[in-house]
């Protein structure tokens, strides 16, 4: 997520977070023709089959756009994709990276090429080889394609070489981070053959995970099966996977309470009734934050006390209060407390104080209702309506905007005044340069960054991620980051899943869905 994000993308670099009034993948109807996988089109059976076996019933309101992982597989989408789809790590619950389809890796003494070596006779599910040759077509492919959402997080990968069964990557700069960035969220592979043509790809996703797709209907179903040839296979003991893009939210808790899903992601505001009804309510951490967006390079932000008395008129707790019904914590980081990367020597800057930020526009020359702001966001938002009401208890007049193309002004750094929401990266260092760096992505104000940053994070990127010095100088980085004047963050809320007490409960691996050991009680 760092480095150059241009707007060439921008629909497909989105990555909010859960919210009440997100935006939602529309259901296309049956005006949409079922796309059968060519080598199974003949097995109607297939798509009955989801009633035999162990069978997840998935409902979700981030079913995918795109199948094609360099497109679609860097938001909160990655998820699903990851049915299909296996990368070179994974991550486990403490965070940390750990072998996937790589077995092992290991750096040079200097720190600027890393090796994966793969694990041996894998293969993709239209029988390509996994190898090095795969990895390094991922990689220039998920840096080259025109429609990657994936390029601005590779910009330490120089090149690749592929040795059978390893892939030696060369980098542009130290960095430790690599095996922590390249996992699910970065770089799930595809079948370099089916991904020669990435429009079919699309349509007929090919990867070497746990599952195979058998049936896709784009925007509204996917129909899979248990992928023999997945390495871990052993480990896998769901049979059939039914996926299915989520009606009115309104609905997730009843169709659960009656068997049309057995696992679904839910709001705050539905915790109660899906644990009222019976339901297990999983609480998945995440890396999600939520912040004000503002544009340094325009009026009038372009005035430091501006900037902080917005700082100081905003209340965190009203956010976690009114919109994560008890699952939230305010945070003034792109991180919730806890996390390896949050720091806790910045964690009272700002605390609000509405008196003060009325003092700081007064001196700002500033009177009460001279500043009027255009908040545009893509959808009904209640962050909205909060930013709203605190801006105004200080003077601030703010008219709330929807632009349904809100992603390209966005991206384009053309807003002055914006909401945005990340599910963060496995990587702290990515998530940092994504909000702080001079090209990131979440960076309203570029080329604006805070001074001192650009170094502290390349010392974290020197730095092993097994050094002791490692979280002190990541907390250091997150500090510097956290001089910027571009973002006010407001607060952080874990993944909610609703799912059926017959379905075992899930490891819980930051922000990720892992269905290793999974099992699923009576078949269904």
């Amino acid at each position: 997520m760092s480095g150059r994000l241009t707007p060439r993308t921008p629909a497909a670099a989105l990555r909010s977070p859960r919210r009440p009034g997100r935006l939602r993948t529309a259901a296309l109807g049956t005006a949409l023709a079922t796309v059968l996988v060519p080598a199974l089109s003949a097995c109607g059976d297939e798509a009955s089959s989801s009633a035999a076996g162990a069978a997840l019933k998935w409902t979700s309101s981030y079913f995918p756009t795109h199948w094609d992982p360099v497109v679609g597989g860097s938001g909160a989408q990655f998820r699903e994709l990851a049915l299909v789809y296996a990368s070179l790590t994974r991550t486990d619950e403490d965070g940390k990276a750990v072998p996937d389809l790589a077995k092992s890796w290991e750096y040079n003494g200097k720190g600027d090429v890393i090796t994966f070596h793969l694990r041996p006779h894998l293969k993709f599910s239209d029988g390509a080889p996994v190898d090095g040759a795969a990895v390094k077509a991922a990689i220039e492919r998920a840096k080259k394609q025109k429609n990657s959402a994936l390029f601005g997080d590779l910009t330490s990968i120089k090149s690749v070489d592929a040795k059978g069964l390893d892939a030696v990557i060369h980098l542009s700069q130290v960095d430790y981070q690599i095996p922590q960035l390249l996992g699910e969220r970065v770089l799930q592979i595809a079948s370099p053959k089916a991904a020669a043509s990435p429009e079919k790809l699309d349509q007929n996703p090919v990867g070497a995970g746990p599952f195979t797709v058998t049936q896709l209907v784009p925007g509204t179903k996917a129909v899979l099966k248990k992928n023999p040839d997945y390495w871990d296979a052993k480990n896998i003991h769901i049979d059939n996977v039914e996926l299915t893009s989520a009606p009115d939210a309104s609905t997730v808790v009843s169709g659960l309470q009656t068997g049309v899903y057995n696992f679904a992601d839910i709001a705050p505001s539905q915790a109660d009734a899906a644990k009222k009804a019976g339901l297990d309510v999983f609480v998945q951490p995440g890396f999600n934050a939520a912040n004000i967006s503002l544009n340094t390079n325009k009026a009038p932000f372009d005035n430091d006390k501006v900037v902080d008395a917005v700082r100081y008129a905003v209340n965190r707790q009203e956010f976690v209060d009114k919109l994560t019904f008890g699952y939230g914590s305010a945070t003034n980081q792109p991180f919730p407390k806890g996390y390896v990367a949050f720091d806790p020597q910045s964690e009272n800057d700002y605390a609000y104080d509405p008196a003060k930020a009325k003092k700081l526009l007064s001196e700002a020359g500033y009177k009460s209702g001279d500043i009027k702001l255009n908040l545009v966001i893509p959808a009904e938002d209640p962050q909205a309506e909060i930013v709203q009401a605190q801006l105004a208890k200080v003077g601030i007049t703010v008219t709330i905007k929807i632009d349904k193309n809100w992603a390209t002004p966005f991206f384009a750094k053309d807003l002055t005044f914006s909401l945005y929401g990340t599910t963060g990266r496995d990587s702290a260092a990515q998530t940092l340069t994504a909000h702080f760096g001079p090209n990131g992505p979440l960076n309203l104000s570029s080329p604006y960054e805070p001074a001192g940053f650009e170094a502290a994070i390349a010392k974290v990127r020197q730095t092993p991620l097994d050094s002791p010095d490692y979280t002190k100088v990541l907390q250091a980085a997150t500090r510097a980051g956290l001089k910027s004047k571009a973002l006010v963050f407001t607060y952080a809320s874990p993944n909610l899943i609703a799912k059926s007490k017959s379905i075992s409960d899930l490891p819980k691996n930051p922000a990720h869905i892992d269905w290793t050991g999974v099992t699923i009680a009576g078949g269904n």
